[in-house]
């Protein structure tokens, strides 16, 4: 996976700015942007299609990176919140968080329940499971970066 490792630099660098707070949110969204069509080459490259299932897959993952874009929003404010009250972090929103968190994942599991479903239907299971594969690894990537970036609690102050 070649393609997916060319990556890694360019999830560093996004993930610098939104670790961090960046406030400029379309510096975020430019950023983003360039992200998605590296990872869009990196897809094209692993994923073998044939001419054939090449369109219905294309318009089918233009769809599912909408709906994961939504939802990728809500992690990216939770790691801005978190970034921005780790200083005096309370039991309180440290619980909050790590529950807002968990709904984050939770919604990110169904979302590609869904559309691995969608995606059997235009492709054998195994090219649906192997794009399956290819979504988990860049993220296995931006998860290790932000595990990276983000120190832990200090659970001393409180």
């Amino acid at each position: 996976m070649k393609t997916i490792k060319n990556l890694l630099p360019m999830l560093l660098f996004v993930m610098s700015f939104t670790a961090f707070g960046q406030n400029d949110n379309d510096f975020v969204e430019l950023v983003r942007d360039v992200l998605n069509s590296e990872k869009k080459v990196a897809v094209a490259n692993a994923m073998d299609l044939s001419t054939a299932e090449s369109d219905a897959f294309w318009s089918l993952y233009n769809e599912y990176q909408a709906k994961l874009y939504e939802v990728q929003n809500k992690r990216i404010t939770l790691v801005r919140d978190l970034t921005e009250n780790l200083e005096d972090m309370s039991d309180d929103k440290a619980d909050m968080l790590w529950v807002s968190y968990l709904k984050y994942q939770k919604k990110i599991t169904k979302l590609k329940g869904i559309y691995y479903k969608k995606f059997k239907k235009i492709l054998p299971a195994g090219k649906a499971a192997r794009f399956f594969q290819i979504e988990n690894k860049i993220e296995a990537l931006v998860n290790a970066q932000l595990a990276m970036e983000i120190p832990l609690l200090d659970i001393t102050k409180n």
